[in-house]
C-alpha cells in the first residue's frame, strides 16, 4: 500500500468551540514521509508542529497540541477524518488557536478532503503495529490492545442519563465505514454544565448548531439524533483522532471502556514510551501493478476511494 496525500488545497473558516472567534484552516498536499504537519499562524509568526503524544498539553474538553510557545486546540475531529480516510501526508495551516468546530463532527472535514481528492505517492506506507497485548486501566476505565492486521475498535460507554445509558459499537475502521458510520456523529454535552463552562471562558462558541445538548431527560436539538447511538459513535471518533496523534497509522485490536481524551493520551504515551515492547513498524506491501503505475506516470497518482 502506497502513502497518500491530497490532490489540491482546500480552505474553510468557522467558529472555534472554546474562543467563539472566527478561525481559518487550509489543507495542502504534502510530500511522502511528511505525516500530518500543523502550521500555526498568528501575529508573531509561524510555528510548525508534528503531532506526538508528548505534545498533547491539554485534554480537558478537547485535545490540544502545543510546544510551550504555540498551541492549537480541538484537533481530534480533523485528525480522525485524516486517519479514517487513509491520508498519510498533509499540511494543516491554521490561523487562530483552534480548529473550527464546524457541526461538532468530522463530516465537514470529510467533505473538504473529498473535495481536495486523494493521490498516491511513490513510497510504501509504514504502520505501527501492536505486537504484544497491553492493558491500561485507571479508575475502572480501560483500554486494552492486542495484535491485529488493521485498526479494529470495540468501544463501550456508560452514562447515568436515560437517553444514553450503556452503548457499545465495534468496527473494523476503513475509509468507507468511517464516512458512513462514524464521521457524522457529533460531540455532546449537558445543559447543566453550560453555565460553568461559560463562567470559566470555555465553550464560548458552543451551540445547538455544533453539539448535541442534553437536559435531564432528552436532547434539546430540534432535529434530534443522527444515530440512536450517536454518543458512542462520537466517542469512537474521538478515539480515532486521539490515536492519530501517534504520528503514524496504528494497527491493532482495541477494546475501550469509558475512556476520554485524557485517558486516550495517557494510553498513547504509554505505548510510545514503550515502543520496543509493544509496537513494531510494518511496511505494507504494494501490489506491483499499482507501483508501476505510479513510477510510470511521473506524477502523483489519483486514488479511488469509495465513500
Amino acid at each position: 500500500m502506497l502513502q497518500t496525500t491530497i490532490h489540491k488545497s482546500v480552505r474553510c473558516t468557522g467558529i472555534g468551540l472554546h474562543s467563539g472567534k472566527q478561525v481559518e484552516m487550509v489543507l495542502r498536499p504534502a510530500t511522502e514521509d511528511t505525516g500530518v504537519l500543523f502550521s500555526l499562524r498568528n501575529e508573531t509568526g509561524t510555528t510548525f508542529l508534528t503531532p506526538a503524544p508528548s505534545l498533547v498539553v491539554e485534554t480537558g474538553l478537547a485535545t490540544v497540541l502545543g510546544d510551550g510557545h504555540q498551541s492549537v486546540a480541538t484537533v481530534e475531529h480533523l485528525l480522525a477524518a485524516i486517519s479514517g480516510m487513509g491520508i498519510d501526508n498533509i499540511l494543516v495551516e491554521v490561523t487562530g488557536r483552534e480548529l473550527p468546530i464546524m457541526d461538532g463532527s468530522a463530516a465537514s472535514f470529510v467533505y473538504l478532503l473529498k473535495q481536495a481528492g486523494l493521490r498516491r505517492l511513490g513510497k510504501p506506507r509504514t504502520v505501527l503495529s501492536v505486537k504484544k497485548t497491553v492493558e491500561f486501566e485507571k479508575n475502572g476505565k480501560y483500554i486494552k490492545a492486542r495484535p491485529h492486521k488493521g485498526f479494529h475498535v470495540d468501544y463501550t460507554i456508560e452514562f447515568v442519563h436515560p437517553l444514553i445509558g450503556s452503548q457499545r459499537l465495534e468496527l473494523e475502521i476503513n475509509p468507507k465505514n468511517f464516512v458512513t458510520e462514524i464521521a457524522k456523529a457529533r460531540t455532546f454535552g449537558f445543559l447543566k454544565e453550560v453555565d460553568y463552562l461559560h463562567a470559566n471562558g470555555l465553550a464560548l462558541g458552543g451551540s445547538l448548531d455544533n453539539a448535541i445538548v442534553l437536559d435531564e431527560y432528552g436532547v434539546l436539538n430540534a432535529e434530534g439524533l443522527r444515530f440512536k447511538d450517536e454518543f458512542v459513535r462520537h466517542k469512537l471518533l474521538d478515539f480515532i483522532g486521539d490515536m492519530a496523534v501517534l504520528g503514524a497509522p496504528l494497527h491493532g485490536h482495541f477494546e475501550v471502556f469509558a475512556s476520554g481524551h485524557s485517558m486516550n493520551n495517557a494510553f498513547l504515551r504509554h505505548l510510545d514510551e514503550n515502543r520496543d515492547i509493544y509496537l513494531e513498524p510494518v511496511t505494507l506491501p504494494v501490489p506491483e501493478g499499482v507501483r508501476e503505475t505510479v513510477r510510470g506516470s511521473g506524477r502523483l497518482e489519483p486514488v479511488s476511494v469509495t465513500v
